[in-house]
């Protein structure tokens, strides 16, 4: 999930709250959130295969 806080955009898990970063721009974090939804998937497409 991205939320907005002071002015800049953060990538926080939805489950724990965990920052995975901060930036300036809400492309750049949304291009942050598909790289970390990508490797969660990665994993568990790994597992499977």
């Amino acid at each position: 999930m991205i939320k907005k806080q002071g002015g800049k955009y953060v990538v926080l898990s939805e489950k724990t709250g965990r920052k995975f970063g901060t930036y300036d721009t809400k492309a750049d974090a949304e291009k942050r959130l598909r790289q970390v939804e990508f490797f969660k998937h990665a994993k568990a497409r790994k597992k499977t295969a």
